[in-house]
């Protein structure tokens, strides 16, 4: 693999990462975003951690994921800042409570798409073994890689396949659409999960002798920089926990 910032391999173009940044990204962003950690000691940078999963997506070229994200998430802060305050009752309940959880969930959401859109089994594997992962963890999380992606491949398909039959929502055979496109999918979802468990275990990633991967990562001036903003909010948290809030105890 190359060693420049940006490069195509594959279908894959853009901002090149190691996996163990975007693992550390998307712990950052679900740890300070969803969870909701630091409080008032990470406000003030807070925002740029949540835009980071926009940043990534816009430079690996993935356009379309970027720009609805963005959309939503500016169109929920703009409803929760000028709409909400004029609504009552159930209404400005459902509206405050559905901006909230879009606003926790997005960034997260979008850090994972990044991550699995964006890194390869071959990349993934190689990485969890520079980590000294077991074997027990890294064999359902690569099964993980590449079953949601295969799930949705064969969820299009169904879809292409009622729609040829005028089974759909709109159609004269509504009613069945929902039976006739779940059912197909959970019985695919079984089959995939059997085929790629035992493709995982073909490949040798069950076995007692060190796998070799031909896959080369490796940390990359890029990888410092996001590795810096990432460190950020902790080293807000570790002072607020450590040092700012005992202080303000005592005081």
């Amino acid at each position: 693999m190359a060693s420049s910032a940006l490069l195509l391999e594959g279908q894959r173009g853009g901002l090149v990462l190691d996996p163990r940044t975007k693992l550390f990204l998307l712990f950052t962003v679900a740890v300070f975003g969803l969870g909701g950690a630091g409080g008032a000691a990470v406000d003030k940078v807070l925002p740029f951690v949540l835009l980071l999963p926009y940043l990534l997506l816009l430079l690996a070229s993935k356009w379309r994921w970027a720009a609805f994200g963005l959309a939503a998430y500016a169109g929920s802060a703009l409803l929760m800042r000028f709409v909400s305050p004029y609504l009552s009752g159930v209404l400005a309940f459902v509206v405050l409570g559905s901006c909230a959880i879009l606003n926790r969930f997005l960034p997260s959401i979008l850090m994972g798409a990044y991550l699995m859109s964006t890194t390869t089994v071959s990349e993934f594997t190689a990485a969890m073994q520079r980590m000294h992962v077991s074997e027990k963890v890294i064999i359902p999380l690569s099964v993980m890689f590449r079953f949601f992606p295969t799930v949705a491949d064969e969820a299009a398909s169904i879809g292409c396949a009622m729609r040829m039959r005028d089974v759909r929502l709109g159609g004269k055979n509504a009613a069945k659409a929902i039976e006739y496109r779940m059912v197909p999918l959970m019985t695919c979802c079984a089959r995939i999960g059997e085929e790629l468990s035992a493709a995982a275990l073909t490949r040798g990633l069950g076995g007692t002798a060190r796998r070799t991967n031909i896959c080369q990562i490796g940390f990359r001036p890029q990888d410092c920089l996001f590795l810096a903003l990432c460190v950020i909010p902790w080293a807000l948290l570790v002072a607020d926990v450590f040092f700012v809030g005992p202080i303000g105890v005592l005081l």
